[in-house]
Formats: C-alpha cells, structure tokens, sequence
C-alpha cells in the first residue's frame, strides 16, 4: 500500500512539473514581443533629435502605453532615397521580423525623382517583403506644390497603387497634422521637432493599431 502511495505521488508530481513547463512555455510565447521594423529615411531616423525622440522609439512607448507588446526598431537613415532603401533592404530588415513600416520617396521627390523609378523601387520592396511572408504599413509622402500638378498627381499615385495592388493598409500622408506648422517643424521647414514627432505619433497611432489587429501572434 505504502509503495503505491508513493508511486502514485511520484506520478502526480512528474505530471505537475510537465504541465508547469508546459505553462512557463506558453507564458513566454504570450510575452514575446511583436516585432516591427520602422524603414524608412530622416523622418523615421530621426534627424537633429535624440535617439529617444525619433519616431521609432516614440512610436514603441505609445503603443506599449495602448496595451500592446510589441518592440520598434529604427531602420530609418537619413537621405534614403526608395532606390537607397531597396539596395539595403534584405539586410535592415532581418530574419524574425513580423512587421514593416515602409516609409519613403520624401528624398526622391525633392530631388525631382522621375515617379515611375521610385514605384519600380518601392514595389520590389513590398514584393521581397511579401515573399518573406511580412506585413507591410505604407506610409505616404505629398509632394511639395513647386513640382507641378502632373509631378504631384503621379508621385501620390505611386502609394495607392501599390497599396491597390498588394491589398496594403495605407496611411496617407506621414506628415499629417505636422508640415506646415511652424511650431512642429525644425527652422529647415522639413523635418519634425520633438513635439512634430509626437504629433506624427498621435496621428498614425489609429491606423498602426489596426495594422497591428491584422497581425497574427509572434512566433
């Protein structure tokens, strides 16, 4: 009787430490984070500004305060053009990420860049990145009124294009709220102050969150 007693403990406790592994093993799924890869030029990288203020880490803590656990990295670098972007694309983007925020053609269209060289660039993007099996959030760029209408109409098309094509969540203009507004813009007239990168975090939140809800969980 003694001897089955103890086998019967020693069965209930080899039970008891499986299903702990086995929770201490779901816990840890649960809490890893989602990772998101802010791609992007200056107005991700966060020109003139401290590293904790760049639109990446300012992006991750309000997200966080939301509720979601996920982990912004800056893939942003100043001067990027869309064909700059694509040559560093494979390596700024590595394996196990689980989602992007592509943002760029801000540089190509104040270089006057012909529209159709940053699609083709932005679309080989999004294509290697759905081949990856990554989301991507498209943020879109306006262009400057200097350029003309026809510039204007077929830069702007590039972003609903590509988001028509690949069945892309878009955000229109990443500049929303904050271009134009003397006291959220650096003394340059382009890029965003401290308080500019916040507003641009306020604004894009909503459409990050349901980008985020389209997501499946972390692997």
């Amino acid at each position: 009787m003694a001897q089955t007693l103890r086998l019967a403990f020693a069965l209930t406790a080899i039970v008891w430490a499986i299903s702990m592994i086995f929770t201490a093993s779901s816990q840890a799924a649960t809490d890893k984070p989602l990772r998101i890869v802010a791609f992007g030029d200056s107005l991700t990288a966060g020109y003139n500004l401290p590293s904790e203020q760049a639109f990446p880490v300012v992006l991750e803590a309000a997200l966080r305060k939301k509720g979601h656990n996920v982990s912004v990295t800056n893939a942003g670098v100043s001067g990027d053009t869309t064909t700059g972007g694509l040559a560093r694309l494979d390596w700024s983007v590595p394996d196990g990420t689980d989602a992007v925020i592509l943002e760029l053609g801000a540089n190509d269209m104040l270089r006057g860049v012909d529209p159709a060289i940053s699609a083709k660039a932005l679309d080989t993007m999004i294509a290697r990145l759905k081949a990856r099996n990554i989301p991507v959030l498209l943020a879109g760029m306006r262009a400057a009124p200097n350029l003309g209408q026809d510039y204007a109409e077929r830069f702007e098309k590039i972003y609903t294009d590509l988001g028509q094509k690949y069945g892309l969540m878009i955000y229109p203009f990443f500049m929303e709220g904050v271009l134009g507004d003397n006291a959220l813009i650096m003394p340059d007239g382009l890029h965003p102050n401290q308080a500019g990168v916040r507003k641009m975090v306020e604004q894009i939140l909503p459409t990050v969150e349901q980008f985020i809800a389209t997501l499946p969980a972390p692997g």
